[in-house]
């Protein structure tokens, strides 16, 4: 496993990193506990959590997974915004006190090392927010923060305020199919010390190549959960992008690499990204997806992959 820097900041961050989103969503205890173990057996170092994961209880999972294990031998994010309660929601001062403690309850830790604001609160003045940060970084609950999916005049505006900490992440959707944040986020970010660690660099498991265009999705898989495939069935689940995508496979076939892992190293071959975020389901996938740190993909491979998506990427 390789690592990179993340921002301006002295974490070192896994090129691989789990995330946690289906945890009792779609992927059982036993399960989600053995890929953690694995994670951390191939060198994943970071992981990524949410208050609002299944309202809470994937944070407190890891809170249990994890104890027993040297704190500072692992990188921990967790992040703030979306509900967890009919009144509990956003990014307002109370609201940023009031989640932090909850979730390092949850989380049973003092710290984590990088706290994020899930998405943009427009109800909340940013000044309000960003000295809300400033006051629980200075605290010692959160070591950095970040956001998710700002546009890049909110981000911008973050940029230009004064006396408060900065971000170093930004936490974007990503990959060969969904190349949003490239355009204007991603320079934006790097001229301010931030960088990229991305969710669904798989697209929610369309790159793996496993759903087949005509054909109903494999049992257990995240297009047959009902919890889990709002996201993939609204945007990526079309016969016309999974015909696209099956064309991909002799490209990987050829490199000898798995379809997660020739989808993987691609995002990794952008500089501003500093991890892609995966999800898994059992610890043979943590294994394949490890295994993608380091695979550089040369520039005929990469004119290969264009040339086959050009008519289904979203830019």
């Amino acid at each position: 496993m390789k690592y990179r820097q993340l921002g301006n900041s002295e974490l070192h961050i896994s090129e691989i990193s789990l995330g946690s989103w289906g945890i009792n969503e779609g992927v059982e205890r036993q399960n989600a506990e053995a890929c953690i173990y694995k994670a951390f057996d191939v060198g994943i170092n970071f992981i990524d959590t949410s208050n609002s994961y299944a309202a809470g209880a994937a944070e407190s999972f890891l809170g249990e997974v994890l104890q027993g294990i040297e704190r500072s031998s692992y990188i921990l994010a967790t992040k703030v915004f979306f509900p967890t309660s009919p009144t509990d929601r956003g990014l307002s001062a109370p609201q940023i006190r009031k989640q932090i403690d909850a979730s390092l309850n949850r989380l049973c830790t003092d710290y984590v090392d990088l706290y994020q604001c899930h998405r943009y609160d427009p109800s909340t003045p940013l000044e309000e927010t960003m000295t809300a940060l400033t006051e629980v970084v200075r605290q010692g609950k959160v070591r950095y923060i970040g956001f998710s999916e700002w546009s890049p005049e909110q981000i911008q505006a973050a940029f230009n305020l004064a006396d408060v900490e900065r971000f170093v992440s930004s936490q974007p959707q990503y990959s060969m199919l969904w190349r949003e944040p490239a355009a204007e986020v991603f320079p934006l970010c790097a001229a301010n010390g931030v960088s990229q660690m991305v969710w669904s660099p798989l697209a929610q498991g369309v790159l793996t190549g496993k759903y087949q265009p005509g054909q109903v999705p494999p049992e257990n898989s995240r297009a047959a959960n009902e919890k889990m495939n709002w996201f993939l069935i609204d945007n990526l689940f079309s016969d016309r992008i999974l015909t696209e995508v099956q064309k991909l496979k002799p490209i990987a076939q050829d490199l000898g690499l798995s379809m997660p892992q020739l989808a993987l190293a691609w995002v990794l071959g952008s500089e501003y990204v500093s991890s892609a975020i995966i999800g898994a389901s059992c610890p043979e996938q943590i294994v394949d997806n490890a295994a993608a740190s380091g695979i550089q993909l040369d520039a005929d491979v990469l004119t290969a992959i264009d040339e086959v998506l050009i008519s289904v990427v979203r830019n």
